[in-house]
């Protein structure tokens, strides 16, 4: 028999995980386009940590998706955890500095590819991934706690065809 530490779980940490795998990538890539630099780059180093020797870009980019996408799910359940109800989008800032910290100072140092990467863009990318994990978890958790009397007069009135004020 599984327990679950609270009910929403689940669905907090995938919809925070989907949310901040779509998000982390926002700074890097402004800033590669804004310098007109390559912003396949960063998923490149990505795919090389599992294929270290591969060298063509749409192999690569096609093994970097799931690792990415896994990786962000896992953290996002560690920080559904972790983050206290209350102050989610600031939490998660500090959350993905903390995993910032992991992945690019201990474990990526040592990732040729990983190491390669403009640090600064890479820090600013886990700070985001962390934001959005935040803003999701705070949205998910403050519709829960609202109840289900909320919910029920949402219902109500869209079966009316009314916007609830």
């Amino acid at each position: 028999m599984s327990r679950v530490l609270y009910p929403g779980l689940p669905g907090d940490a995938m919809a925070a995980g989907l949310a901040g795998a779509a998000c982390s990538a926002i700074p890097s890539t402004v800033w590669s386009l804004a310098r007109g630099e390559d912003v396949l780059e960063g998923g490149r180093a990505a795919g090389a940590m599992v294929l270290p020797h591969e060298r063509r870009t749409a192999v690569l980019l096609a093994i970097a998706a799931p690792v990415h996408l896994a990786i962000s799910l896992g953290w996002a359940a560690v920080m559904a955890v972790a983050l206290p109800h209350g102050g989610e989008p600031a939490r998660g800032v500090v959350g993905g500095i903390a995993i910032a910290t992991l992945d690019l100072t201990l474990i990526g140092r040592r990732i040729p590819s990983i190491a390669a990467l403009p640090q600064g863009r890479q820090w600013a990318d886990h700070a985001a991934y962390g934001l959005a994990v935040g803003l999701v978890l705070r949205a998910r958790r403050s519709r829960r706690t609202a109840g289900p009397a909320r919910h029920d007069a949402r219902r109500v009135a869209a079966a009316r065809h009314e916007v609830p004020e």
